[in-house]
């Protein structure tokens, strides 16, 4: 172990730098799947979904510089683990799920904040192999995530409320387990596609600089969110360091940006692990979220919490399910498009690619929507659906209009065709309905 990480540490030294002399379109290019990609799953699980209680958060604090305040004793929480067994898990299942609604990336909890482990780690005991499962949860659903051609991410905490040393004056000795841990996610378990690092609104002492050079060390290619520099009283839409590839709006949809690459996470019920009987969000709501998100040039990261015996709650399945159905016939409207021109607003919003504008009706007003007209000439309208479509453009705006028995309850996709690139028209604000 020792020898692990003294080799360890002389690679991040070495590779501090690693990355820095990335070119813009060396960047774009490597990002290229994941803004195409547009719709992701999140999984949060772990021990606590015995409780049924939040993961992390409900555990009671052990250390003063954490910000968890939970109602489940320390010595409750922390050995959750000793019952834990899932003999249900079936990682192809969980990867299935993803395909069949429509997502191409699944994000796990590798590791939160409890600091337990869903991989047989050998630098903390504290980890899946200790349960009475054993499996290792990250490499099994590795190889069945990639076996449905999705690609995959980690999130792993940097902070671990658990561990004694973390920001005290041992915050070193804790650095370099958390280190020896995050190395052997991004070595075990062959290509990565996302690290996403979360953050808790504490002093982030977490070796920035380092941690990102094992990172880019090891998974060069790898995407990696914005949180490992985050800290107190910073937004999660900043981006401090030119290692942060983009920024991530929580438990709402972001705001119209096409510079900066973001990515909503949102959980589909109100927490983030299981919870009996939780208010679900119809899948309405969800195809909404997510053109809203793709509208405003933003990829959505939906969460499902599974259950305590292995399986994704079978409510939360048939929502995703029914996502990807919409996804069948509109996909084209959401994977590989760029927001606008025409901002989210009250109707819905619009993505664009090529010669074609998608404008994604989600709130019908009394007649047709109104939007303003666009330094392209409109030569064809059509639904995705299959029914008829009206595009009326004159000097003064567009109009929309589709009969009330061809608008789709979730979302009416209108396809304009132009004849122009729509990635050359600038950015619109819709005008309130009428």
């Amino acid at each position: 172990m020792k020898k692990f990480l003294a080799i360890l540490l002389a690679l991040l030294c070495f590779h501090s730098m690693a990355g820095a002399d990335e070119t813009p379109a060396q960047r774009n290019a490597r990002m290229k799947w994941w803004r195409e990609a547009r719709f992701g799953l999140f999984i949060h699980y772990g021990p606590v979904s015995l409780t049924g209680e939040e993961l992390s958060w409900s555990r009671a604090n052990s250390n003063p510089k954490c910000p968890n305040k939970g109602t489940t004793p320390v010595e409750v929480y922390d050995n959750l683990y000793k019952r834990f067994n899932p003999t249900n898990f079936d990682a192809a299942e969980w990867a299935g799920i993803a395909k069949a609604a429509g997502m191409k990336y699944v994000v796990l909890t590798a590791k939160h904040c409890d600091g337990f482990l869903l991989w047989d780690s050998k630098v903390d005991a504290y980890n899946i192999s200790a349960t009475p499962f054993k499996c290792d949860l990250c490499g099994e659903l590795a190889k069945a995530v990639r076996r449905e051609g999705l690609r995959l991410g980690w999130y792993f905490s940097p902070m671990d409320w658990r561990d004694p040393d973390f920001r005290t004056e041992r915050n070193a000795a804790f650095i370099v387990r958390m280190q020896g841990e995050l190395s052997e996610l991004l070595t075990n378990y062959g290509r990565l596609d996302v690290m996403w690092f979360d953050f808790d609104g504490g002093e982030p002492l977490y070796d920035q600089a380092r941690t990102y050079a094992l990172v880019k060390k090891f998974q060069p290619k790898a995407i990696i969110d914005n949180r490992l520099d985050l800290g107190v009283n910073v937004s999660n839409t900043k981006m401090l360091s030119p290692f942060a590839d983009y920024y991530t709006p929580e438990q709402q949809i972001g705001a119209y940006d096409d510079e900066r690459p973001w990515e909503t996470c949102m959980t589909i019920g109100r927490q983030w692990s299981w919870r009996p009987n939780d208010d679900i969000k119809p899948a309405t709501a969800v195809i909404g979220i997510l053109a809203r998100t793709a509208g405003g040039d933003g990829n959505l990261l939906l969460d499902a919490g599974p259950m305590p015996d292995g399986r994704i709650e079978p409510r939360q399945v048939t929502v995703l399910k029914q996502v990807g159905a919409w996804l069948q016939k509109n996909g084209e409207s959401i994977y590989g498009t760029r927001g606008g021109p025409f901002k989210p607003a009250e109707y819905g919003s619009s993505t664009r690619k090529g010669k074609t504008i998608y404008v994604h009706v989600l709130k019908w007003p009394a007649g047709s929507v109104e939007l303003p007209n666009i330094t392209a000439r409109i030569v064809g309208a059509k639904l995705l659906n299959g029914g008829k479509a009206e595009a009326k453009q004159t000097p003064e705006g567009i109009e929309i209009s589709v009969a009330p028995g061809n608008r789709d309850p979730s979302d009416t996709v209108v396809a304009l065709k132009i004849d122009m690139d729509a990635m050359k028209i600038p950015a619109l604000a819709a005008p309130v309905s009428r």
